[in-house]
């Protein structure tokens, strides 16, 4: 009788506590499926730039009903989301260069909308360890007498920055640059990590470029955009000084805020989520609206990672 007792009340606890998650397979790197790669370096004098794609899924259910927080990198239809990105990106990035973006369970909106620092860290910890895992896989088979170059954009950015703690001195000798886009850099990064290294110019090397995009510095989400360093993109200062994008937009860098602030653009094509992003911030323009100037600058960069080895 106890038995029972005890086996009914396990069944009524676990049908109070709802579903279990569920966590999506994980990747398999050796397999293609789990890559978008493209070679526009026929020559074989460009970089090999590693992408990472933001967060494309909201929280989920599977066949059973429970729970999922993570993309499914074997579900073509999150793939095939994923890959509106990667491919926009790819269409800049890619010419000139070898081109790879690894597809990861990266962690759904959801975690990010809550705001709590603590609960997203718990949370991305496994989108973040494909990424390492990714990265490893890439940089084992990889020519390393090339310039390295890794780019990410929102959950991406943050994985940039994460990929920057993982990597050994000697990978990080082949850094030509980190572009965290639309993710933030923080003191306590800095301080952990001697390969996040500022960048104050157009050309250095072995840096990290940092940017978020807002209408007014009272925009600025703290969850995403408070950070310790940023450059502008266009004109690559660190300080006030304006740059003018397209003719018509002025691009000013916040020395006290680290962001850069818009005129002459609204960024109206990107609709808000929530009041999480895009209201008043234009978080979802980051890897678009500079593309022009990141493009060129990843050019520049290789070319002066290239100049230093051979000095």
């Amino acid at each position: 009788m106890e038995k029972l007792f005890a086996a009914f009340a396990c069944a009524v606890l676990l049908a109070a506590c709802g579903p279990r998650e569920t966590i999506p397979a994980a990747p398999d790197y050796s397999d293609a499926t789990m890559w978008i790669t493209e070679d526009g370096d026929p020559d074989g004098t460009g970089a090999d730039v590693f992408y990472l794609v933001s967060t494309w899924e909201k929280d989920w259910t599977d066949a059973k009903g429970r729970p999922v927080h993570y993309a499914d990198v074997w579900s073509p239809e999150h793939r095939d989301r994923m890959a509106i990105e990667i491919n926009g990106v790819a269409e800049y990035m890619a010419p000139g260069n070898r081109f790879y973006a690894p597809f990861y369970r990266h962690t759904t909106i959801d975690a990010f909308v809550t705001r709590d620092e603590q609960f997203i860290a718990e949370r991305t910890r496994l989108s973040m360890q494909d990424v390492c895992d990714a990265f490893d896989y890439f940089q084992a088979s990889r020519d390393k007498s090339r310039p390295l170059i890794i780019a990410g954009f929102s959950q991406g950015g943050m994985a940039v920055v994460e990929l920057l703690k993982h990597m050994d001195d000697k990978t990080y000798s082949q850094l030509a640059a980190a572009y965290v886009m639309g993710y933030k850099v923080t003191d306590e990064d800095m301080a952990s990590c001697s390969h996040i290294k500022p960048a104050e110019g157009e050309s250095d090397t072995g840096v990290t470029i940092c940017y978020n995009t807002v209408k007014d510095e009272k925009y600025v989400i703290p969850i995403i955009a408070s950070t310790s360093i940023a450059i502008n993109p266009v004109n690559w200062c660190t300080d006030a000084t304006p740059a003018v994008l397209h003719d018509s937009i002025t691009v000013t860098l916040s020395p006290e805020y680290h962001v850069l602030v818009v005129e002459g653009y609204d960024g109206s094509e990107y609709k808000p989520y929530g009041d999480f992003i895009n209201v008043g911030d234009i978080h979802s323009c980051e890897p678009w609206l500079y593309s022009e100037c990141i493009q060129q600058n990843i050019t520049e960069r290789a070319q002066a990672w290239r100049a230093s080895k051979n000095d």
